[in-house]
Formats: C-alpha cells, sequence, structure tokens
C-alpha cells in the first residue's frame, strides 16, 4: 500500500474537520506544521514539503450510520519516493480509527 506513494493524490476521508486537526501534528511526525483555514503546509524533517487541502463533503449514510467526511488533497514537492512512503506509512497508521 506504501510502496508506490505518488507525489499528488486525493483521498476521501472519514471524520469531521475537527477531529482531522486534532491528529493531524501527531501524524505529521513532527514535521512542521502551518495551518491556514482549510489548509496545511508540512515542512518534512527529511526535507520537502507536503501541502493538504481539504473541504468538507456531504456525509455518508448507511442506513442509521452516518459517517463525517472530508476530501483531502496531499502534494509533495523535493520529497523522494522511499520519504514519501515512509511518511505516509506513519501518517494513515496514526490517523487510522479504532473500531471493533
Amino acid at each position: 500500500m506504501w510502496s508506490d506513494v505518488a507525489e499528488s493524490f486525493d483521498r476521501d476521508t472519514a471524520g469531521t474537520e475537527s477531529e482531522w486537526l486534532m491528529r493531524l501534528p501527531g501524524a505529521c511526525g513532527g514535521g512542521r506544521i502551518v495551518i491556514d483555514g482549510a489548509s496545511a503546509r508540512v515542512d518534512l524533517d527529511a526535507g520537502g514539503r507536503l501541502e493538504l487541502r481539504w473541504q468538507l463533503l456531504p456525509p455518508r449514510r448507511i442506513a442509521l450510520l452516518v459517517l463525517e467526511r472530508l476530501a483531502v488533497s496531499y502534494r509533495f514537492s523535493g520529497v523522494g519516493a522511499a520519504e514519501r512512503a515512509r511518511f505516509m506509512r506513519h501518517f494513515d497508521l496514526y490517523m487510522q480509527r479504532g473500531g471493533g
């Protein structure tokens, strides 16, 4: 899953904007983050940058279950393939929500 991370991609992410913002610093693994409205710039420790932009999507409804959603755009610059894969592995594992 993390072996081939493109320089730019989009995702539909479950959760609210406040949940996203609460988890974002930890998911970025110590990289410097500047948040401006519905976007963020992450200066990565290994060099390079990640630009994130998000917008609210209509909730997904499954019977009585309602899932809040965000559309998130990821844009890496100056980050090699191995570093993108390492970063996204940590990011995705950190952002996972428990369940069961």
